[in-house]
């Protein structure tokens, strides 16, 4: 069985779902160092969790990256969401135009034998003027993937994750365990 070290179950269940197989669920957690990348932060979960969690097992870390903003919240952005959410995002862009943003999911992953791999996935967009949509979570009502008219929040999920930074990392892990014959649930 493969276990996803996540206590967001919205995360959990838009994962379980794109991979396709039944997941496991750890929820306790692990001390998110505070890096300088994405992948910092998911290799010393990585370090945190492999005496904890029997392999297989998989973790992800994601952030939104605001050009206008130097890349700000990046690796914050669940520090930021908790403290000043979407509306202050909002208010730090109030008079900005360049609302251009990235949001990018890196996804460790522990095989069978103990190696690790990890998967990074993007998504281009634009930070937009209010809060649209009920859907999703994070900054999902702000964000508005390149080429669409419609956030994240005002999104299906299946459409969401075809456009998605955690769509796209999920699809690439998801290759890696076919093309490596891994197969689960």
């Amino acid at each position: 069985m493969l276990t996803f070290c996540t206590g967001n179950k919205h995360k959990f269940s838009e994962v379980q779902r794109e991979l396709g197989i039944s997941l496991t669920q750890y929820a306790n957690g692990y001390p998110e160092l505070q890096a300088d990348t994405l992948k910092e932060v998911v290799i010393a979960g990585m370090d945190h969790l492999d005496p904890i969690i029997e392999t297989p097992y998989f973790l992800d870390d994601s952030g939104l990256e605001i050009e206008a903003l130097d890349g700000f919240p990046g690796v914050y952005s669940a520090y930021v969401h908790k403290t000043i959410g979407n509306d202050g995002i909002l208010r730090l862009l109030k008079k900005r135009i360049d609302r251009n943003a990235l949001f990018k999911c890196v996804i460790g992953y522990r095989d069978e034998k103990g190696k690790r791999h990890l998967f990074t996935g993007t998504s281009p967009g634009v930070i937009g003027s209010s809060l649209m949509g009920e859907r999703g979570f994070g900054f999902d009502p702000i964000f508005i993937p390149e080429g669409n008219i419609k956030t994240f929040a005002q999104m299906e999920q299946a459409e969401k994750n075809s456009l998605s930074h955690r769509g796209d990392a999920v699809r690439k892990f998801k290759s890696h365990l076919e093309s490596n014959a891994e197969r689960f649930g």
